[in-house]
């Protein structure tokens, strides 16, 4: 990272993290870092994920912003567009053509994004196809299992059942 133009942007990223978070997110360096984050999602209100936290891990590539941040989440969450390792499924994290990532995308605004995605997942774009074929055929199920997949892994109250510790 030796790009002269990384460590003031990636000061920025981190004072409009710091200073204007996008609702219902804390993010924040992994060991002083600017190429790791651990991000804190509050689940959307309306949703199976609310009052859940979901933690999601940031890594940030040697080429970013030319390249997306990668994002995992830690928590488990039961979601079409995330898998059972917590890779995710959304547009922005992909680069051009199969994906919509562009450099003037920061941090915060695909927080953001991945925020909307918890709130609307796309099942037309799903990483678990049968959990995209339930979201879409059988909702009140869907909602069921998120919300119990939520009150097991994500409460604050108690072990977050973060993959790192399994």
């Amino acid at each position: 990272m030796s790009s002269s133009y990384f460590l003031p942007r990636m000061k920025r990223e981190l004072e409009i993290l710091e200073h204007d978070p996008p609702p219902g997110v804390v993010c924040y360096p992994v060991d002083g870092s600017f190429t790791r984050f651990c991000a804190q999602i509050k689940g959307p209100k309306d949703t199976p994920y609310e009052d859940g936290m979901f933690k999601v891990d940031v890594q940030i590539p040697a080429r970013y912003p030319m390249e997306p941040p990668r994002m995992q989440f830690i928590t488990p969450i039961y979601h079409p567009n995330v898998d059972d390792v917590g890779r995710i499924c959304l547009d922005i994290l992909k680069m051009p053509p199969n994906g919509s990532w562009k450099p003037s995308l920061n941090i915060s605004t695909t927080l953001t994004s991945l925020c909307i995605l918890m709130a609307d997942p796309n099942p037309d774009d799903p990483l678990l196809v049968e959990i995209a074929s339930e979201f879409k055929e059988n909702r009140s199920l869907f909602l069921q299992k998120a919300k119990e997949a939520t009150l097991k892994h994500a409460m604050e109250n108690k072990d977050s059942g973060d993959r790192s510790n399994q």
